[in-house]
């Protein structure tokens, strides 16, 4: 049994190990169209960076005591 998860695990790790090339299309297929307004057709790099929308910064100060909460005015019993 350790035997098998052992060649998994392998299996696993050596899988992970995949050489990276520059992304293309398959064969007969194509990018998309250019988007409307756009001055070039984004390649394949262009269309993987991910906005900034998508993707945002966190600017949350982490809490270091704690503190009472705010009154919640939306905090209310059920109805019943």
């Amino acid at each position: 049994m350790r035997l098998a998860i052992t060649l998994a695990l392998a299996a696993l790790a050596v899988t992970g190990c995949a050489r990276q090339t520059e992304l293309k299309p398959p064969p007969g297929a194509d990018l998309p169209p250019k988007p409307y307004g756009a001055a070039t057709r984004p390649d394949a790099d262009d269309l993987l960076d991910r906005p900034v929308q998508a993707a945002p910064e966190r600017n949350v100060e982490l809490r270091v005591r704690s503190e009472p909460r705010e009154e919640d005015p939306f905090d209310l019993p059920p109805e019943g």
